[in-house]
């Protein structure tokens, strides 16, 4: 124990007794102090995650150092619309959306010296990255809805005009318009 009464608080600096002392990694906290240092939340010993130096609670740690990405949410069946940025983590910019704009993929086949061209970027498509569908050979990475860009499979696809949609924008823009033709279950829509 050092001189001055007892150890030092591991957050303010301050002398730690005994009846206030909270221990952690070898570290002594007040428990006034034994906080997460992201979102300030009381900590126990069931919910403290260390990081060398710092304290945090397992839901923030797990946003500031856990896996990013898609599948690494916040638990099952959640849906988190916090971006992090209060931990310093900045979330990666999706790339632009650019719907197809090649009306005549065939002319630019024999340009490229390939029979298949994505429609979607006019690039020759190989057979290791290829996806079959509305009558076009895609990139996977180019195989997304027209309307809001979301990735699609072979079930969930639907064709236009040599254009691909996702069943769900297809239905709104090329689907039954009217009263009875709504949103879901007992919704009603009224059509412009």
């Amino acid at each position: 124990m050092p001189l001055g009464g007892g150890n030092k608080c591991g957050c303010c600096r301050k002398t730690v007794y005994f009846a206030e002392e909270v221990q952690c990694e070898g570290k002594f906290f007040h428990k006034c102090c034994f906080l997460c240092m992201a979102c300030k939340k009381n900590l126990d010993s069931t919910t403290v995650t260390c990081h060398v130096d710092e304290i945090y609670c397992k839901s923030c740690y797990g946003k500031k150092y856990g896996p990013k990405g898609y599948g690494f949410g916040g638990g099952a069946g959640t849906l988190s619309m916090d971006t992090g940025a209060h931990l310093g983590i900045r979330p990666e910019e999706p790339a632009a959306h650019c719907p197809t704009n090649n009306p005549n993929a065939s002319k630019l086949a024999t340009k490229f010296g390939s029979s298949d061209v994505c429609p979607r970027c006019s690039k020759a498509v190989y057979s290791a990255e290829k996806v079959l569908g509305g009558g076009n050979s895609w990139h996977k990475s180019c195989f997304r809805c027209a309307k809001c860009g979301k990735g699609l499979e072979s079930t969930t696809v639907a064709d236009k005009d040599g254009e691909i949609y996702c069943k769900a924008c297809y239905a709104k823009s090329f689907g039954p318009k009217g009263f009875g033709f709504g949103q879901g279950a007992g919704a009603l829509a009224h059509a412009q």
